[in-house]
């Protein structure tokens, strides 16, 4: 039987609290992951730059996508929340380092985030599963 939504790796764990999310969820051909905010030793990191905190993101985005089988090559679409639109070109010149070719299509919009930190990301990525034998 072939599964149609698959957990991608360990719950998400804040401050000793599993919180109630997911890290990614594949759905057919599709990884969704979730909101990533900039993470050090475990913490939420709430001092650097915004360049500094999208490479952690980034890096740890890597990773997730990694778990599902997939790479920053197979994401689609990204959006993008910054706490402050000044922010903009830092986190843009950074991003621009990780999806060198063919960038997936992105929003950006400024808000304030729940976690006291410069910047979040959330992307889909597209990577087709192989297709199981059937023996019908």
């Amino acid at each position: 039987m072939h599964q149609r939504k698959q957990v991608i790796g360990e719950p998400v764990m804040i401050a000793g609290r599993i919180l109630s999310l997911s890290r990614a969820i594949r759905a057919g051909d599709f990884v969704f992951l979730t909101g990533q905010v900039p993470m050090h030793d475990g913490a939420p990191m709430t001092t650097g730059s915004v360049e500094e905190q999208t490479h952690a993101v980034l890096r740890d985005i890597k990773a997730t996508l990694a778990e599902a089988g997939c790479d920053l090559h197979d994401v689609v679409k990204a959006m993008v929340w910054l706490r402050d639109r000044a922010d903009f070109p830092g986190f843009d010149a950074v991003y621009g380092e990780y999806f060198t070719e063919m960038p997936p299509a992105r929003s950006a919009v400024v808000s304030n985030l729940l976690v006291d930190c410069r910047v979040e990301v959330e992307v889909i990525a597209y990577k087709p599963q192989q297709k199981e034998d059937y023996d019908g």
